[in-house]
């Protein structure tokens, strides 16, 4: 594995294709809940964000960057009723799977996606942290150069202020080395690209075992005690 200085590269990425949602889900399980949960609850998530704003593309062509092996597609196309969902990914072997399990979805890979790809929403969940700091700037101005003028990014990430999140990564072999990034050091990013910021949220506070309590997170997603966030900007147009 990887030292504290160096995310997974693609081709290690490949070798976790196979048992990526096993692994992933053995990781989660202190949440009491499997991928599925926190897929959806995301996916929801910004649905509602954009209504409120009064944001909501019709019809939007979607990315999901970093989309591994296409688990988010199906949520992404049905709850955003999105028109085209294309993944994009650096694993060749995840790809492989994202294909075989959703036909009606294109995938690339990240080095062979089109430049404009004119979309008008990129999500993205759980990447940056594998990407090494030195190629993040990058990698945004890409996905600002793929989405229409107007057009809104999501960035969800691992909240690293979050116990229960570092205890998570740990327990996730593709995650345990990861370089995480602050909501605040990922706001500096997605401005540096030029992206016009909306807002931030946290999101997943309570673990199914407080379920009860999970109708208030919404209204405390101004706080930093969510295990994710979520990032959402907008490329001027």
């Amino acid at each position: 594995m990887s030292d504290a200085t160096s995310p997974p590269k693609p081709a290690e990425f490949d070798g976790f294709a196979a048992d990526y949602d096993a692994a992933l889900n053995k990781g989660i399980s202190l949440s009491g809940e499997p991928k599925d949960y926190f897929i959806g609850g995301r996916i929801n998530f910004l649905r509602r964000t954009l209504h409120r704003l009064q944001l909501t593309p019709r019809k939007p062509r979607v990315i999901d960057f970093g989309c591994g092996t296409g688990s988010s597609f199906s949520t992404l196309r049905r709850v955003l009723d999105a028109v085209e969902v294309i993944g994009i990914d650096v694993s060749g072997a995840e790809l492989e799977i994202a294909r075989r399990e959703n036909p009606w979805a294109r995938a690339y890979e990240a080095d062979n996606a089109p430049a404009d790809l004119s979309a008008d929403l990129a999500y993205s969940n759980g990447t940056f942290h594998h990407i090494p700091p030195a190629e993040r700037p990058g990698v945004v101005s890409r996905i600002y150069s793929q989405l229409k003028p107007g057009g809104i990014f999501a960035l969800w990430e691992n909240n690293p202020w979050n116990p229960g999140t570092r205890m998570v990564m740990k327990r996730i072999p593709f995650d345990r080395d990861a370089i995480t990034l602050s909501a605040p050091e990922t706001r500096r990013m997605v401005q540096g690209a030029g992206f016009e910021l909306l807002r931030t949220d946290f999101m997943f506070i309570f673990p199914r075992s407080l379920a009860v309590l999970r109708g208030v997170e919404p209204a405390l997603s101004c706080l930093p005690m969510g295990a994710q966030y979520q990032v959402l900007c907008r490329r001027p147009g």
